[in-house]
């Protein structure tokens, strides 16, 4: 049996919650938080050498805005595919979900 795209996204009750992502998405998304991975070890590279503190927290804000970028894209992609499903199914429950989720992220 082929499992498309959306085939993980169904959640009613107990049923097994996973991302619809396709390989080139999730690839993607690897690529960036590798990229991000390297920018926090970056940094703490950059408090060994007592590097100044104002040059640390451009650097941080760099790590900050492109977290940001990767969970901008997987909350794109998750409303397209697993909120609409789950609203297309009668699951209205994934809206209040899809809020509480956006408040963490907009701390």
């Amino acid at each position: 049996m082929n499992h498309t795209e959306h085939e993980h996204c169904h959640d009613q009750e107990g049923s097994v919650r996973r991302s619809a992502h396709t390989e080139e998405i999730k690839n993607g998304l690897i690529t960036r938080l590798n990229r991000i991975e390297g920018q926090i070890r970056g940094l703490k590279g950059l408090i060994e050498k007592d590097t100044y503190c104002d040059d640390v927290l451009n650097q941080i804000a760099a790590a900050q805005s492109a977290l940001n970028g990767v969970g901008k894209l997987l909350l794109e992609h998750h409303m397209n595919s697993c909120v609409i499903e789950r609203i297309q199914q009668g699951d209205h429950a994934v809206v209040k979900e899809l809020l509480v989720t956006m408040n963490k992220l907009m701390k």
